[in-house]
């Protein structure tokens, strides 16, 4: 499939979800604040916030798995000239710079000449929910849907670097992918890792995404991994690798993707913070996927919540739940944990005794201490 049949077809797809089957309605019946569904290729209905880029949400019913389907994996991309077709006989994946022996990889040489490495882990936009801040912030306006829990296989990036012979003094790892902005003058999409969190055995170049390729739209062939920190690090049709001897600069790490420098990463409006730094690991956090906002339960009837909790990698030993606005607080039930890395589903039996509104609530604690705040705000969203 070449670029423009991929995208016809995408946009096709688009407008037969989107669009009333009678067009008179949309002009006395016009859809507002409701969700607009679309199908790319190798992908189920999801919520569409951009199309050029792709930028797709998962609807939160795909939470209640373990593992979030490839076909329902939320979509984000920063540039517009996204890869659509890659010759897998031809594509190579470099890394050069501070290092002894510069390399030259196809996909084959990397899945025969090194050792496989499987994890799962949660890939979550650093924009996720960033439609609930409250003052609104620039930026895609995500629900909760902009994250996915997946097993991850691919390489150890250590196993690279050391096949490379890195250089004594190098500093930084730079990464770059396949995606080149429609407007010239923009800086690639590039950024980077320190020499010591790129050699510590996790960092991986997955090529595979719940035991099967990549989809296109979620990197193939090939994207960084990196457990525990929020995707914006995670490249996606990732080609080149550089070693540096210096500390790495660009926009994507200087200007973009940086939050205060304060436990909470928050700020507002009158006060913002006057040190910041990028944007780095998960923020402990839980998230209600059943019953839905809005949803209507009887009275007197139990009812399951449930919901997901994620950390960096310290792993959820809490969930407390709220049935009156954050007055008293429950302890949910906790699924076993499936791996650090992962999302680790809840659940709490509620039998709500008279009709009305309950603001449902929900806070998570990680093995190191750390709970969830209830109130954020930054510049950033």
């Amino acid at each position: 499939m070449n670029r423009r049949n991929f995208m016809k077809l995408a946009a096709a797809m688009g407008l037969q979800s989107v669009l009333p089957k009678d067009s008179r309605a949309a002009t006395t019946q016009p859809i507002v604040n409701t969700p607009q569904l679309v199908r790319f290729p190798e992908k189920t209905d999801l919520i569409l916030l951009t199309d050029r880029p792709p930028q797709l949400e998962t609807p939160i019913k795909y939470f209640l798995n373990d593992l979030t389907p490839n076909e329902a994996f939320f979509v984000r991309w920063h540039m517009a000239g996204i890869p659509t077709q890659i010759d897998t006989r031809t594509f190579r994946l470099t890394l050069g710079g501070h290092v002894g022996r510069p390399l030259s990889l196809s996909l084959s040489d990397l899945r025969r000449q090194f050792e496989p490495f499987s994890l799962i882990a949660v890939a979550q936009c650093s924009g996720n929910s960033r439609s609930f801040f409250n003052p609104r912030v620039p930026g895609g306006q995500w629900g909760n849907g902009a994250v996915g829990n997946a097993k991850w296989t691919g390489v150890r990036l250590r196993d690279l670097l050391q096949r490379a012979g890195v250089k004594d003094g190098a500093v930084d790892v730079s990464f770059g992918g396949l995606d080149r902005s429609a407007m010239p003058g923009t800086e690639p999409f590039v950024k980077s890792l320190d020499i010591a969190h790129a050699n510590d055995g996790e960092v991986m170049l997955a090529y595979a995404m719940n035991d099967a390729d990549l989809p296109m739209l979620n990197g193939f062939p090939l994207r960084l991994v990196v457990p525990g920190w929020y995707a914006t690090y995670w490249v996606k049709s990732l080609n080149q690798i550089n070693v540096l001897s210096e500390k790495f600069h660009g926009y994507w790490m200087d200007k973009a993707y940086r939050i205060p420098d304060n436990r909470s990463a928050g700020e507002s409006p009158k006060q913002l913070a006057t040190q910041t730094v990028p944007i780095n690991r998960h923020s402990v956090r839980s998230i209600f996927v059943r019953p839905a906002p809005g949803a209507k339960v009887r009275a007197g009837q139990n009812v399951q919540l449930q919901g997901i909790a994620l950390d960096a990698g310290d792993g959820i030993r809490r969930v407390e739940v709220s049935t009156d606005g954050g007055a008293n607080w429950t302890d949910a039930k906790l699924d076993p944990e499936l791996a650090k890395y992962s999302w680790r589903r809840w659940r709490f039996e509620w039998w709500p005794s008279t009709r009305g509104n309950f603001p449902l609530m929900s806070r998570a604690t990680n093995a190191a201490g750390e709970t969830q705040v209830t109130q954020q705000s930054n510049r950033s969203g």
